[in-house]
């Protein structure tokens, strides 16, 4: 585990997300969802919605899971989901009602179990119709996906130029590019040489950034994600990707890059780790 990661709960970025996309789509795509419970809380009591409809594909958008649902209607509709900062979702062959965590289950026609525990309860279940995300504020305004053609060095430098907030907390905010957190932002900017606290990059250095993020966010797709405490692939398995941090959560270590010792600060609430030397404002 990097230093300097304490007891800190970071929120599964994209990594993380599409780790446990891939592997969900094959255990639930053309199955049927039979039935279904949840928590009392109106965060999760949506699952049941689901009941009676058949799984046509699993996606990702940002750091949200959309379960593509034949609900018999002619547009169909969308269970979505949100892990928050303590979400797990596994297909088992038992649901144990009694757990403390359990918030959402959905059983299969295969007689499988999707089930969502979450210690925190920060996560969130929807049922939508297909490509209505109004409701869902935060999925309705995300920016474009990282690797996608709409995510350029420009369209990052016009994102960023809107607002005069911190760099690292426009990156946060989604708006710019979609599923980029705490973890994947510092790399980022690492990467790049952007310090997390400027409020306007020159467009050769919003290019730069731009590709530093696509290139952090790979290596943790790479390595399966990032798991400093909570997280766990579908399957149960850690992510390797913290062993291979050059910034997040290594404050007091010295900078791969000029060997100068990494800091750490507080930025708009949010813990980051930067370079002195290498990311100097």
């Amino acid at each position: 585990m990097p230093a300097g990661s304490g007891t800190v709960r970071p929120v599964p970025e994209l990594p993380e997300v599409e780790t446990i996309r891939a592997q969900l789509q094959p255990r639930l795509e053309g199955r049927s969802i039979t039935e279904a419970g949840s928590h009392p809380s109106a965060k999760f009591t949506p699952a049941v919605e689901a009941v009676g409809c058949d799984v046509t594909g699993v996606r990702r958008r940002g750091k949200y899971l959309i379960v593509d649902l034949d609900d018999s209607s002619e547009a169909g509709c969308e269970l979505v989901i949100h892990l928050g900062m303590t979400g797990r979702l596994a297909v088992e062959p038992y649901v144990d009602l009694s757990h403390p965590h359990l918030r959402a289950w959905w059983r299969l026609d295969d007689d499988d179990a999707l089930t969502l525990h979450d210690i925190r309860r920060f996560g969130r279940v929807h049922v939508v119709p297909a490509g209505r995300h109004e409701t869902i504020a935060t999925l309705h305004r995300l920016g474009p996906e990282p690797f996608s053609d709409q995510f350029t060095g420009e369209s990052l430098w016009r994102a960023l130029r809107a607002s005069r907030r911190c760099i690292k907390t426009q990156l946060l905010s989604q708006r710019p590019v979609a599923g980029v957190g705490n973890i994947y932002a510092d790399e980022a900017l690492w990467l790049a040489g952007v310090n997390p606290a400027v409020r306007h990059l020159s467009k050769p250095r919003a290019g730069r950034l731009a590709e530093a993020i696509r290139t952090a966010l790979a290596s943790g797709l790479r390595h399966g994600g990032t798991t400093l405490r909570d997280y766990a692939a579908l399957d149960g398995a850690s992510g390797r990707n913290q062993h291979h941090l050059h910034c997040y959560g290594r404050a007091g270590e010295p900078c791969e890059r000029c060997g100068t010792e990494l800091r750490r600060k507080v930025v708009d609430a949010r813990g980051t780790t930067w370079c002195p030397v290498c990311q100097r404002r």
